[in-house]
């Protein structure tokens, strides 16, 4: 009974540790070491918030660059943040992939099928993803600078302008936020 007792608290002790402090250590390591001391990067346009850098959103115009699609919910919705758990060889999700690359085709003309980045037409595990890599803004730069009248080597500036690269070189890959992505296009437009 009395090592029952002793297991008891130092699980207690334990508990709490893991729940309590670990968290305080993690938060103030954010505070200290995190980009913008781990809050996320806010984004504003002409002085107001247009969003947060870390979480994707929904553009369907043609004269902005579009992110992944998402199946969080209604389309990057935070509090339903998942992938859609459909296997590749499930058919409604091979329709829905299907009818994203036509729509992606009418918009992107110029292209053939093979052509269609995957990442354009599958959504990613969080439904919440930011960015797309450099070579998904390529193909898109013909279609933003015909809808803004802008010739492909001006908006291909810009989209090289905002290509992060990999963290000290090495972790990560190539990305370019979108939302970051569309705001440089609209103060371009001033």
């Amino acid at each position: 009974m009395k090592t029952l007792f002793k297991s008891l608290k130092i699980t207690l002790v334990f508990c709490v540790f893991f729940s309590v402090f670990y968290v305080l250590v993690l938060w103030l390591f954010a505070q200290v070491a995190g980009p913008n001391k781990g809050n996320a990067e806010v984004l504003t346009l002409n002085g107001k918030v247009v969003g947060a850098a870390n979480v994707g959103q929904m553009f369907t115009k043609d004269i902005y660059f579009w992110g992944r699609p998402s199946c969080a919910g209604e389309g990057y919705d935070a509090d339903s943040s998942s992938g859609s758990n459909k296997g590749p060889a499930n058919p409604e999700y091979l329709a829905e992939v299907e009818a994203r690359i036509d729509t992606f085709l009418v918009h992107h003309p110029y292209l053939g099928r093979g052509e269609v980045p995957a990442e354009m037409v599958t959504a990613s595990a969080s439904g919440l993803d930011p960015d797309i890599t450099p070579e998904c803004a390529y193909v898109q730069v013909k279609r933003v600078a015909q809808a803004r009248g802008l010739t492909e080597a001006q908006v291909k500036t810009i989209v090289d302008k905002h290509v992060e690269k990999p963290f000290l070189g090495l972790f990560g890959t190539e990305k370019v936020n979108v939302l970051k992505l569309n705001i440089a296009l609209e103060e371009n437009r001033k």
